[in-house]
C-alpha cells in the first residue's frame, strides 16, 4: 500500500479523511480519479525487468492507493529470491518518488477496505499432467489438516485481514473452492475445466517471508500421509 510521507494518508485519499466513493472502481482501473500510484508500479515493473526478475503483471487493487504485482512462475527457492529482490527494488523506486510503501496486511482498519495478501500460486509436475486435479485436491486436504501451522508462519497482523470479509476466509477456518475469492485456497476456473494446473493459497499476508511460506507449503503437500477429505465451498457462500 502506497502512502504519502506522513505514513497515514494513502495515495488518492484526502488528508485526515476517507475517499468519497467506496472500494470497487479502483480495481484494475484507469483514470486520475481511480488510479493512484501507476508511476510507482510502472517504474518498478521496468526496473524488475532490467534486473532479471520474473515479474509477470501489475494492477491497481480494490482499495485506492493499494497496488499489486506478480512474480513468477519460479522454481523452488528462486521464488523467494526473486520476491525479496523485487521488494528491495520497490523500496528504491518509492525512495525516488518520495512515497512511503508498507507491506502491512491491513494498513487501514477503519471502514470497509480490503487488506493485502501475498497470494501464492502452487503447482507440481504431477498437478500439470493429465488428471492433475486429483493431486491438487490431495494437496489441499493436506494443507487443511495443518491450517493452524501455516497461519502461524504466514505473516504478522494477518488476523486483521483474514476476517471472512473483503475477499478472505476467516483465519479460524479452512476452506477451498473453485473461482472463490472468499476461500482459503482457490482453484481457478481454467484448472477445473482442464483437470490440471495449479491452486492459489490466499492466506499468506503481504508481509510474509516468501522462503518460509514456499518451504512450508512444499513440506506439507509432499508428505506421504492420509488426511480427511474436505468438501469444496460453494461460491454463493463467499
Amino acid at each position: 500500500t502506497l502512502f504519502n510521507l506522513d505514513e497515514r494518508t494513502p495515495l488518492g485519499w484526502p488528508q485526515g479523511g476517507m475517499p468519497s466513493r467506496p472500494q470497487g472502481p479502483y480495481y484494475c482501473s484507469v483514470g486520475p480519479e481511480n488510479s493512484f500510484g501507476r508511476h510507482i508500479t510502472d517504474a518498478h515493473y521496468k526496473a524488475c525487468l532490467y534486473a532479471g526478475i520474473e515479474i509477470s503483471g501489475t494492477n491497481g487493487e480494490v482499495m485506492p492507493g493499494q497496488q499489486e504485482y506478480q512474480v513468477g512462475p519460479c522454481i523452488g527457492i528462486d521464488a523467494g529470491d526473486q520476491l525479496m529482490m523485487s521488494r528491495y527494488i520497490l523500496q528504491r523506486v518509492c525512495e525516488d518518488f518520495q512515497v512511503y510503501c508498507t507491506l502491512h496486511p491491513k494498513p487501514i482498519v477503519e471502514g470497509d477496505w480490503n487488506g493485502a495478501g501475498m497470494h501464492t500460486n502452487v503447482s507440481t509436475k504431477e498437478m500439470r499432467e493429465e488428471g492433475g486435479i486429483d493431486a491438487i485436491r490431495k494437496a489441499i486436504y493436506k494443507l487443511g489438516a495443518k491450517h493452524e501451522e501455516h497461519i502461524a508462519v504466514y505473516g504478522t497482523g494477518n488476523e486483521l485481514r483474514l476476517t471472512g470479509k473483503h475477499e478472505t476466509a476467516s483465519i479460524n477456518d479452512f476452506c477451498f473452492g473453485v473461482a472463490n475469492r472468499g476461500a482459503s485456497i482457490r482453484i481457478g476456473r481454467d484448472t477445473e475445466a482442464e483437470g490440471k494446473g495449479y491452486f492459489e493459497d490466499r492466506r499468506p499476508a503481504s508481509n510474509c517471508d516468501p522462503y518460509v511460506v514456499s518451504g512450508k507449503i512444499m513440506s506439507t503437500i509432499m508428505e506421504d500421509v492420509e488426511v480427511p477429505v474436505i468438501e469444496p465451498m460453494d461460491k454463493s457462500e463467499a
